[in-house]
Formats: structure tokens, C-alpha cells, sequence
């Protein structure tokens, strides 16, 4: 695009509106003087004459009430888009995108407890993707397990994504899988390698195995595995409830993941809201994992 200076452009529309260099001056909080050198600047980039003298005010010639008629216009919508995108990320209203297992299990049950700290904010809970990483456009608060930011982002570790095989005490007693896994069923999260990794880690291969269905949704599979389907192989801290209840077991201490972990990432420039949200569930987090 080949644009005129933006600065010549807002004198330039402030003057024909107004048909004056002072009050175009007055209402951008400049002289006339700079009004003028802006004009002048404008009409050596077109090579025309925009305005003329009217005693004391000015009068757009016809090139300039051309471009007056094309310009206002676009001035217009680009201040009124630009201001509804400010008003509507200043108002008291958060977008949240949570990856499903932190959303279901930590996030919405917890949620009550922020709305009564925090009413005058309204909070707007999006499913987000695994690898999805952190669109401020889109969110204002990414709460996932992939650790992509940039130097304007502020990423908090709110604990650890460590995985271990757990079953229900219902499972165990129905199946006859012993605590080697030995003719176990497992269930699987997306994909079978997180399996094969586990077992290159334990150093064996139970024998009667069986492989259970693969649940692209870990909301599935949490259910299977606490219906007492089978084993998975899941995140101790995600289950930190249902392991303190008693309904769910770990199996083994050989783990996976344990370098890895589940993140808060919001923008270092965050509003009131992000920050009252961002440090509330780190809290929330450390409180119940005793890490922090």
C-alpha cells in the first residue's frame, strides 16, 4: 500500500471537516502552525492544492473534496472498529482457553470460587487444542502443556504434566491384573506410544496384555479409567482428587513426563481482569499441590 504520512491525513480531515486550521488544531491539541505544515506536506505528496483561503477559514477545492469524500469515511471505520476492540478488551470480560483435562477437572469445578472473589468479571471458557499455542487476539489466558512463548508472554508452571498407570480399585478387583500390569487392558490418550514409552522406561513388557480402545478426548478416557475400563496411563496431578478419594490407585512409580508440565501463559501487558484470573489459579494450583 501506498500511503500519504497518517499524520497529514488526520490534519487533513480535521481541517476540511471543521473548514479550519485553528479548530482542526484545537481539536488534535496542535497549532495551526502544525496544521499547516501538515497540509502543506499533504498536497507536495499529491500534487495538488487541497484547500483555499476563506477569510478566516478554509474551503476544499474540488481535488481536495475528492479525497475528503474517500478519506472520511475510512478514517471513520477504522475508529469505530478500533474503538470497539479497546472497549471490548477493557470491559471486565476474560477469554480463557483451557486444554480439556485442566479445564474439566481443575478449572470449571473452581470457577464458583473466582466469580464470588471477582463479579463484575465475566469469564468466557474456550475448549483449546493441545498444541494450540497463544493467540492474544483470540484469549486472554492459555492454560496448556505446550511451552511456546515469546518475550512479550509470561508463562507460569502451574504443575507437573508427571504420568504413572492408575485404575480403579473396582478394576482391580473385577480384572486380573497384578501391580506389574500383567494381564491388564490399558487405555490410550490420543495415541498407543505414550504406552510404548512407558514401557521402554519400566524395562519389561507385561504378559497378557490387551489394548484397550484409543480415547482422542481425555475426558473419555478419565471416564473409562474411573469406570474401571482398564488402565491408564495419566497425569497424577490432573487426578490428584480422585486419587486422595480412593477412587482411582497408582500402580507403579516408573513415570513419564516427568520434565514436563501444565502452563498459565497470558501477556506480560495483561488488564485487570487477566491478572486477577492469572494469579487467582496459580494459587488455586500451588494450593492444592503444596509445590508453592
Amino acid at each position: 500500500m501506498i500511503l500519504p504520512p497518517l499524520n497529514t491525513l488526520q490534519a487533513f480531515e480535521a481541517a476540511a471537516r471543521l473548514q479550519s486550521l485553528s479548530k482542526a488544531g484545537g481539536e488534535l491539541n496542535v497549532t495551526h502552525a502544525a496544521i499547516s505544515g501538515q497540509i502543506k506536506k499533504l498536497e507536495l505528496w499529491i500534487g495538488r492544492r487541497l484547500f483555499e483561503r476563506s477569510g478566516r477559514g478554509v474551503i476544499l477545492t474540488p481535488a481536495g473534496a475528492e479525497f475528503f469524500r474517500t478519506l472520511q469515511p475510512s478514517l471513520l471505520a477504522i475508529s469505530t472498529t478500533a474503538q470497539s476492540l479497546r472497549i471490548r478488551r477493557e470491559r471486565n470480560k476474560l477469554i480463557v482457553a483451557c486444554i480439556p483435562s485442566i479445564g474439566t477437572r481443575w478449572l470449571i469445578p473452581e470457577l464458583p470460587r473466582f466469580s464470588a472473589l471477582y463479579p463484575d468479571i465475566t469469564i468466557e471458557v474456550l475448549y483449546s487444542r493441545a498444541h494450540e499455542v497463544f493467540d492474544p487476539e483470540r484469549q486472554d489466558v492459555l492454560i496448556t502443556h505446550q511451552n511456546i512463548v515469546s518475550d512479550e508472554m509470561s508463562s507460569t508452571l502451574l504443575f507437573s504434566r508427571i504420568a504413572k498407570p492408575v485404575a480403579s480399585p473396582r478394576y482391580l478387583e473385577m480384572s486380573k491384573c497384578d501391580e506389574h500390569l500383567n494381564n491388564a487392558t490399558i487405555l490410550h490418550d490420543e495415541v498407543i506410544s505414550s504406552w510404548e514409552d512407558w514401557f521402554e522406561k519400566a524395562g519389561y513388557r507385561p504378559t497378557g496384555l490387551i489394548h484397550g480402545p484409543v480415547y482422542q478426548d481425555f475426558n473419555l478416557l478419565a471416564t473409562a479409567v474411573i469406570a474401571g475400563h482398564g488402565v491408564a496411563l495419566c497425569p497424577i496431578e490432573v487426578f490428584r482428587r480422585e486419587l486422595a478419594q480412593g477412587d482411582l490407585v497408582i500402580l507403579s512409580n516408573t513415570s513419564t513426563l516427568s520434565d514436563q508440565g501444565y502452563l498459565l501463559i497470558c501477556d506480560k501487558n495483561s488488564n485487570r481482569a487477566t491478572k486477577a484470573f492469572s494469579d487467582w489459579f496459580i494459587k488455586v494450583c500451588a494450593q492444592y499441590s503444596g509445590s508453592k
